[in-house]
Order: C-alpha cells, then sequence, then structure tokens
C-alpha cells in the first residue's frame, strides 16, 4: 500500500507518523496546495488530510485509491457522494479533541473575563511599581458562579464545557442548532432569550444551513453590557462585520477560536477594530493540545488497520 499524508505540518512537527509504516511505502507532504493534489496522490492507495480538499474529479484521477482519513472529525472537504459512488472509504476520527477545546474555552474564558491583558500590561508597564499600593483594582471582574452561560450545540463538547462550567457554579442553559432539544440535564431555550439572559455564551456548534450567520446584527444587538460570547464551533456562525461593529459600539468581549477564512484575511473587520482588549482571537488551536493530536493520529492508524483487515 502507499499512503501519502498531504498536509502533515497540521497535524505538528512534534508528532511521530511513522506508526503508519507498517501500513506500506509512507509518502508525507507538509502542505498540499491544489494544484498539487492529482500529482501527489495518483497511485496512492490511502491517503491522510485534514483540510486539503478531494473532490470527485481528484478522486477519479487517483484510480488506485481504496481510502480516504480525515484527520479530523469534519468531514465537508471530502465529497463524500462521489466517494460511496466510486467505491471509495472515507474514514474521519470523532471525539479526540473533546478535552483539549474544553481546556481553550475555558482559557479564553478567564483571559476576557478576568481582564488578564490589562493586569499583565499594568505590571509590565512599571505602574503597578510606581503605585506604591499592593493590588490594583483598575478593571472589575465578576464569579462564573453568579453567572448564566449559555450554550450553543450541546453536542459532545458543548456537554462536557456545561459539566465544567456547572462545577464553577454556573447556572446553565442550552440552545440546540438542530431545533430538536435532546437534553433533560439543562433548560433549552430560544436563541433570543439564550442571548439576552446569559452573561456567557459559548458556541460549539457545526457550520451548516441551521448556523450560517447564526449571530448576526439583530442577534449581537440582544447580549446585555458585559457579556462574553465565545465562538469554537466554526467560523461564519458570527457574522464578523457585526461582531466587530458591536464590540467597537458598547462594553461587551469575544474569544474566537475560529473565523470564516481561515488563516484570518487582513481585511477582515475584526483585524481593524478600535477596542482590541475586548476581543481575543486564536488561530484555530482549540484542538491541538499534545495529548488530543496524539489521538487524532492513533484514531487514523486505528481506521487504516480496520480497513485492512476488512479487505
Amino acid at each position: 500500500m502507499k499512503i501519502v499524508i498531504l498536509d502533515a505540518i497540521t497535524l505538528g512537527g512534534d508528532i511521530d507518523l511513522s506508526i503508519f509504516e507498517q501500513f506500506g511505502k509512507l509518502q508525507i507532504y507538509e502542505k498540499t496546495s491544489p494544484n498539487e493534489v492529482n500529482e501527489r496522490i495518483k497511485d496512492a492507495e490511502i491517503i491522510i488530510t485534514n483540510k486539503v480538499v478531494i473532490d470527485r474529479e481528484t478522486m477519479m484521477m487517483a484510480t488506485k485509491l481504496k481510502l480516504i482519513c480525515i484527520a479530523a472529525t469534519g468531514m465537508n472537504n471530502v465529497d463524500l457522494k462521489a466517494a460511496k459512488g466510486m467505491g471509495i472509504e472515507v474514514k474521519n476520527v470523532a471525539g479526540y479533541s473533546t478535552e483539549s477545546v474544553v481546556q481553550h474555552t475555558f482559557s479564553m474564558l478567564f483571559y476576557l473575563l478576568e481582564r488578564v491583558k490589562y493586569y499583565d500590561e499594568f505590571v509590565k508597564s512599571g505602574k503597578w511599581s510606581q503605585s506604591g499600593i499592593f493590588t490594583h483594582i483598575g478593571k472589575g471582574f465578576g464569579e462564573i458562579a453568579n453567572m448564566k452561560w449559555g450554550i450553543i450545540g450541546l453536542g459532545s463538547i458543548g456537554d462536557r464545557v456545561a459539566e465544567v462550567a456547572s462545577s464553577f457554579g454556573a447556572t446553565l442553559s442550552y440552545y440546540s442548532t438542530s431545533k430538536n432539544p435532546h437534553s433533560d440535564k439543562y433548560p433549552h431555550k430560544e436563541l433570543k432569550e439564550l442571548l439576552k439572559e446569559s452573561d456567557i455564551i459559548s458556541i460549539h456548534a457545526p457550520l451548516n444551513e441551521n448556523t450560517q450567520n447564526l449571530i448576526g446584527k439583530d442577534e449581537l444587538s440582544l447580549l446585555k453590557e458585559g457579556a462574553i460570547i465565545l465562538n469554537l464551533g466554526r467560523g461564519g456562525i458570527i457574522n464578523e462585520e457585526a461582531l466587530a461593529n458591536e464590540l467597537d459600539s458598547r462594553d461587551i468581549y469575544a474569544g474566537l477560536d475560529v473565523v470564516s477564512k481561515e488563516p484570518i484575511e487582513k481585511n477582515n473587520p475584526l483585524m481593524n477594530i478600535q477596542n482590541k482588549d475586548r476581543l481575543l482571537i486564536t488561530p484555530h488551536i482549540a484542538w491541538t493540545s499534545k495529548e488530543a493530536r496524539v489521538r487524532l493520529i492513533e484514531g487514523i492508524a486505528k481506521n487504516i488497520q480496520e480497513f485492512m483487515e476488512s479487505k
């Protein structure tokens, strides 16, 4: 078997990929542009891709292709209908990043809630040294135990976030993006109600026809003063122009690990807001703890092993 990894850079240089050598000849590419895909997989039987698009035309060119392993949970970069029609199996890995994403959710929350950037800069600028006072209460913050937390998308990640938030004493509610409430653990709220009453809103939903621009100008206007909204689902769920305007017009805060086009474009309105202390953006890293990436590689290897045993 020839196995081709198309975008190894997305898995990190600290992860050992030699596990795949047991299955056949391994070819690793750090990055693959759209015009390089066909040439690189033309004689591959198994390909591993994170975000490289594998469409119908590409599959038709790869006449030996038997298995596509997606190094992720989402499968929107592969034409699944075409693969099925050609007898090509497609396997993803689910659940590997839950703890990593949950951890990053709280990392972003604490940064914004406790105004960490402000206090860090206050100390490093020398202002604390000059103050003559043992403490500095320049920007107040509250306790999660007194807050209402609304979760948009109560899947495995959203449910785990809710569990941890509950341990801090937050009052939880959720909105089902499928419009079908499915949990009795927490009260289900309509979107507008959840946005109006929540002090913290975190998004853990996929991007689809129900969530595209789910949070726009009208929805953002419902947020209470001082509210924090976190998007760890997919870019495109929050309208970025509307969010940029809202952040510059009143006292709300946002933490984003995802944006509509990645990497973020220089002309993205979020890159030019005036109130930069109200916005935290990280480059789609919530899923990338080393442990999560190790679980991902192990999951891909398991998928390949099961595929080969079935033949």
